[in-house]
């Protein structure tokens, strides 16, 4: 699934964060640089998911590195998290859901325009964003409540993305299923 590539920023933010917030941040930046510019290379356009992972991780990087370094991680998850479901929230209020991309990847061209493939990468970018949602929702509780645990806050996160990921896997199956079945006419 491409899509998990395109949040290859995102996780080596998330398996760096613990040991060094200024690392995790800046490899994350490149990351979203490097997958952005390998694309626009390759096809002249830049993907939602690379902007905003270029635009979140850049701004934070400076911030964190320059302005207020003392920042804790769940602060920066909580920050991180907000600015993943701004990008799902705002990919589908500009009506480009951001897995449109992806999508576009392995389907034909001639069926980029159908309504059920529009409406599919709307049902899938939704599922991405209650992901985020509840895992925003963790950060959020986690940063203001001290007795929640972070790998309470962690286990969330995991388990929010892990259903989103099952979830895309699943119902692109079941889609190409029916799909691939002849029509029953009467």
């Amino acid at each position: 699934m491409g899509i998990l590539f395109g949040f290859t920023p995102f996780i080596l933010f998330a398996l760096l964060a613990s040991v060094s917030m200024s690392l995790a941040l800046w490899v994350a930046f490149a990351a979203s640089f490097t997958l952005g510019i390998r694309d626009f290379a390759r096809t002249k356009t830049l993907r939602i998911l690379d902007i905003g992972g270029i635009v979140l991780f850049g701004v934070l990087a400076l911030y964190v590195g320059f302005i207020q370094p003392g920042l804790k991680i769940q602060t920066v998850r909580l920050v991180v998290d907000c600015g993943l479901l701004l990008i799902a929230l705002g990919s589908m209020i500009l009506r480009n859901p951001f897995t449109l991309a992806y999508a576009r990847e392995s389907t034909p061209k001639e069926i980029w325009a159908t309504p059920a493939f529009l409406r599919a990468n709307y049902v899938i970018t939704a599922v991405w964003t209650a992901a985020f949602a509840l895992t925003c929702a963790a950060d959020a509780v986690a940063n203001f409540d001290n007795a929640f645990p972070y790998s309470l806050d962690v286990a969330v996160g995991l388990a929010a993305l892990g259903l989103a990921v099952v979830f895309t896997a699943r119902y692109r199956a079941h889609l190409r299923t029916r799909s691939a079945r002849p029509a029953i006419r009467e």
